[in-house]
């Protein structure tokens, strides 16, 4: 479904949806942690919630692994959007999560990806034939999407040919922004960053198979920090709502039957 469609289709259902979850509340402010690669919806789902709910939302996107640290040492976000499921995990069984808060809002894939129109085939042979100078990856010590590509180099059985030719970026954000602005030839990014109205309008791309690596399962946490905010509280429910489940979808992710 289009982005514009998924707006569109369900922009009649929002206000009853979100006045629903929101109640007779003040209006209030949110302080969000979000993994990079999920910077394009939650700036869709952001901004039609606020629309609709009087609340604000502030987001800040960095590496899961990065916020996990920051949330471990007292950050003052409300709500974690991961690009894991361990980190929540983790942060919850330190006693930082709203008890039953935890769930997945996403699955993630993984592209090769080249901002030159012609470099990348529909199998990826530039990949396999080490017919490249440079690979950008996010920083599999803190970037889930990093360790998913070096799992994907692992079973295609290519890390140890191109070892010298990684390039870390701190997180999928940077990753991409190595490739996109034509530094690095190649990328193993996060297929929502290439997407553009249901289809990849730019460069060239191969869809790495998704029984390369373990499944990108993308938790959201309630942070106790964000317990009693009703603003922190209602947006995470938006993101489970028929509406902002059809936005995260148009954004190239997948979501979890209900």
């Amino acid at each position: 479904m289009g982005r514009g469609r998924a707006m569109s289709k369900y922009v009649k259902l929002l206000g009853i949806v979100i006045s629903l979850m929101v109640g007779p509340v003040r209006a209030e402010i949110a302080l969000v942690a979000v993994a990079s690669n999920f910077s394009g919806a939650i700036k869709e789902l952001e901004q039609v919630f606020e629309m609709e709910s009087g609340h604000l939302i502030e987001t800040v996107f960095g590496s899961s692994g990065r916020f996990f640290a920051q949330i471990s040492n007292g950050a003052p976000f409300h709500a974690f959007l991961s690009a894991d499921q361990e980190k929540p995990a983790a942060l919850n069984k330190a006693g930082l999560v709203v008890e039953e808060s935890r769930f997945t809002y996403a699955l993630g894939k993984l592209v090769l990806w080249s901002s030159q129109s012609n470099l990348v085939d529909s199998t990826g042979q530039v990949l396999k034939q080490n017919n490249f100078r440079r690979l950008a990856i996010a920083n599999p010590r803190l970037a889930p999407y990093g360790i998913a590509a070096i799992e994907a180099l692992e079973n295609l059985g290519l890390v140890s040919g191109i070892q010298g030719k990684i390039i870390q970026g701190e997180n999928i954000a940077q990753a991409y922004q190595f490739v996109s602005t034509g530094n690095v030839e190649l990328g193993l990014v996060a297929f929502s960053q290439v997407l553009q109205q249901d289809r990849i309008t730019s460069g060239s791309s191969w869809i790495i198979p998704a029984n390369l690596y373990n499944p990108i399962r993308q938790d959201a946490v309630l942070l106790r920090k964000g317990a009693n905010n009703q603003a922190a509280i209602a947006f995470l429910k938006f993101i489970r709502s028929e509406p902002g489940r059809a936005i995260i979808e148009s954004f190239g992710y997948q979501v979890e039957m209900r």
